[in-house]
């Protein structure tokens, strides 16, 4: 669960005069010097968005991915940068916190609170394939780290989920595990992003307007979750996702980006069948969030 904090709260008086930007930066540059993160051109990037005046928004976005933004009502670009870093400071801050941590205790402990708020018991923990037991292996995997770098991790997915990519995946009969272990290693990049535009695009083909009704959508989707203090990557990623479909959806454009993302998928693509029928490779959200999205995905999108 995310830190969030009203306008008047306790924490915005804290953290009202303190040079918040730089007390961030130094935050994770004393975690680059101490090893714990990998090295990084610019550890903390500052994204302010166009506008001729109040209220001015910026994103920030932490190395790793985690995104947030500012909260407040900013009557100036300064302004709302230092709240953005204040929202994201106080996240940092408070990952740090060893029940912030992914260790066996806490897959327990997280696994029988999801088992309280789903229809699954105990038992499926142990089975991959139900939405309990597919939760129970993400954590697994993710041993070690912090509930921040599991949501980096968990954008993937609920990318993946959104984009429709989770169910392909079913009807192909991939298994569960091997879907989880191989996008659990993946970063969001480039490619990536161009690779869930062009699906877009041909859903746009199929449905013309749809692109823009989605836009829409996600646009105002950001908006609240920045608002309500969340983690932004996934809202913010889906807006920049759909905002590069749209880019590309005049016929002028469509066919050369169509060739160009068709020769990446040929090089990169899983290898989707071997002998054992697997698949190979060729806004920080709460546990009971994480299980939701995980039976969610498996009531329709599963990749069982």
């Amino acid at each position: 669960m995310e830190i969030m904090s009203g306008p008047d709260s306790d924490d915005d008086r804290t953290f009202k005069d303190l040079n918040v930007v730089g007390m961030l930066h130094q935050f994770w540059e004393q975690k680059q010097v101490k090893g714990i993160m990998m090295e990084t051109e610019n550890l903390v990037v500052y994204e302010s968005i166009p506008s001729p005046g109040p209220p001015y928004v910026c994103y920030v976005t932490l190395p790793g991915g985690s995104c947030f933004g500012n909260f407040k009502y900013c009557y100036s670009k300064a302004e709302a940068r230092r709240d953005a870093a204040r929202i994201a400071l106080m996240n940092s801050t408070f990952n740090e916190l060893p029940c912030r941590r992914i260790t066996p205790e806490f897959i327990s402990c997280s696994v029988k609170e999801a088992v309280s708020t789903t229809s699954g018991n105990i038992a499926d923990a142990s089975d991959p394939g139900t939405s309990i037991g597919a939760y129970c292996l993400m954590l697994e995997f993710n041993t070690g780290k912090t509930m921040l770098e599991f949501q980096e991790i968990m954008t993937v997915f609920q990318l993946l989920h959104w984009n429709g990519t989770l169910k392909a995946f079913r009807e192909m009969r991939c298994s569960r595990q091997d879907v989880i272990h191989y996008y659990s290693q993946q970063r969001l990049d480039e490619r990536t992003r161009s690779h869930m535009a062009l699906d877009w695009l041909q859903k746009e083909q199929q449905s013309p307007g749809l692109l823009s009704q989605e836009l829409q959508l996600a646009v105002k989707e950001l908006g609240e979750a920045r608002r309500t203090g969340r983690e932004l990557r996934f809202y913010k990623e889906k807006k920049e996702i759909l905002s590069l479909a749209l880019s590309h959806a005049n016929a002028e454009d469509l066919e050369g980006y169509h060739s160009e993302e068709m020769s990446w998928r040929e090089e990169n693509e899983f290898e989707y069948y071997t002998q054992e029928r697997h698949c190979l490779e060729g806004s920080t959200t709460d546990a009971s969030e994480l299980c939701q999205f995980h039976s969610q995905e498996s009531d329709g999108e599963s990749t069982e």
